[in-house]
């Protein structure tokens, strides 16, 4: 099929230079570029990334998970009082 097109001339002077280099037509450069991208299009979508996990050990003895909230407050608390502490 003959058609007309029109390139981006970036476009148009790597095509020409990818054909010089391979000695093929700019012609069968352009299908060949064309199809290409064309099928890359409808290939199948890459692999989900996958992350294995590792255990970080357990839960210290006399730490409830359940007021997770309060030990933090706790935690910072105290490292709030360490610092006032280091200042005087």
């Amino acid at each position: 099929m003959r058609t007309t097109l029109t390139l981006d001339d970036q476009v148009a002077r790597e095509l020409k230079e990818l054909a010089h280099r391979a000695g093929k037509p700019f012609r069968d450069v352009l299908n060949e570029t064309l199809r290409n991208g064309l099928c890359a299009k409808h290939s199948r979508p890459p692999k989900p990334y996958r992350l294995a996990t590792v255990s970080l050990g357990g839960v210290r003895p006399g730490i409830n998970l359940d007021k997770a909230l309060s030990i933090a407050d706790a935690i910072e608390d105290e490292e709030i009082a360490r610092k006032l502490e280091l200042r005087k």
